[in-house]
This record gives structure tokens, C-alpha cells and sequence, in this order.
């Protein structure tokens, strides 16, 4: 499903010329991802759902880093709800339900995320706190102390956020198997899901 070719696009310089890759080839990926996985995802959580491709509207000079989709309820954005992601840098792809700093309702939600028990329900994951660095920790590998110190930090600073889930590097061969892959997003994105309803319904 993944090859060198969108990898290769975030070696191109300049913000026409790495938009122009991403919009040729990783935005139609992305509508792939989402027309496979979409009708389950929208069925488990028993509300409709919407596709958002990030547009990089905001820049106007720095070609972007990375990209990615996101699956959320509200038609009209989805930076200010926990929200179901895919998306890559130049090295790895990244499968996330994320939860980003621009959530009115950050404090709240962070702190139903500290009562959580992620060691025993997502020792296989990783968590992040910052979804604009590539910076993610095996939370198998992570101290419960360490884990409730990056949930406290998203309850408690502004521009913290918090994403849980899954990264693979860019040379992982599920990546080249389209049906593997699909199925790994939608198991991830399954086990996810009580959180996700837990916050949203």
C-alpha cells in the first residue's frame, strides 16, 4: 500500500513542490484508507463520520514535515475533538486516535484519560504528546508514573497533546501489503474505540 514514492515526498523542497507531492501521492491514499475503513469505524461508533485531509492551509513558506487524515463526527473540523488519524513522516506511518491541544474541553478529558489503565490494555501501543514531532513511546517500555505524567500534562498545558496507538517504520513490510495494513488500522482503531465513545457519545 505504501512504497518510496510517499516517502519520498516529504524530500522534495519547497511548499508548492511538497504539496503538489502530497496531493499526487499520499491524499489519494488517504481516500482509499478511509473508503475501506470508514463504513465500520462509522458503524462501531453508531454516528455519522466525516474524512478531513489535511490541507496545510497555514503555511506559506515551510513545506510540512508530515501529513495525515482524520476521521471525527463533526463535519465542519475535527481539531477540537478526539478524532481517529492516519498519516506519515519521511520515516514511518503513524495510526493514532488523537486528542490535540486546540480541544475546548482539554482539562476535562485529560483527566478521564489519567483513570485509564493503558500498561494493561495497550502494552503494544505507543503514546505521544506532541502530534507535531515524531517523538512516540512503547507504552509497554513506559512507567505507570511516566504515563500519568503525559496525561496530566495534556489535562494541564495549553499546547500539550496526547495520542495513543500505533507507529511503524517506513520500511515495515505490512506497509506493502495493503490488506494487512487495512486491518491492522482497523484493529487498532477497534480496541481504541471505547475511548473513544466513552468521550464523544
Amino acid at each position: 500500500m505504501f512504497t518510496t514514492q510517499q516517502f519520498d515526498v516529504f524530500t522534495q523542497d519547497g511548499l508548492d513542490a511538497r504539496m503538489a507531492g502530497i496531493r499526487s501521492e499520499i491524499q489519494p491514499l488517504f481516500h482509499r484508507i478511509y473508503d475501506e475503513v470508514g463504513p465500520q469505524l462509522e458503524a462501531d461508533v453508531g454516528i455519522p463520520l466525516y474524512l478531513h485531509v489535511a490541507k496545510h492551509a497555514r503555511r506559506t513558506v515551510n513545506p510540512p514535515k508530515d501529513t495525515w487524515m482524520a476521521i471525527c463526527h463533526d463535519k465542519r473540523g475535527y481539531k477540537k475533538h478526539p478524532h481517529f488519524q492516519v498519516g506519515l513522516f519521511d520515516d514511518r506511518v503513524f495510526v493514532w486516535l488523537a486528542f490535540i491541544y486546540e480541544m475546548p474541553n482539554k482539562e476535562a478529558i485529560g483527566r478521564r484519560l489519567m483513570a485509564l489503565d493503558f500498561k494493561s490494555e495497550f502494552p503494544d501501543f505507543h503514546i505521544a504528546g506532541d502530534h507535531m514531532k515524531k517523538d512516540a513511546f512503547l507504552i509497554e517500555d513506559m512507567s505507570s508514573e511516566s504515563i500519568e505524567t503525559m496525561t496530566e500534562r495534556f489535562a494541564t498545558v495549553k499546547k500539550a497533546d496526547f495520542l495513543i496507538g500505533r507507529q511503524l517504520p517506513a520500511d515495515a513490510s505490512i506497509l506493502q501489503n495493503e490488506a494487512a495494513f487495512l486491518a491492522l488500522v482497523e484493529d487498532t482503531f477497534s480496541r481504541l474505540m471505547p475511548i473513544y465513545r466513552d468521550l464523544v457519545l
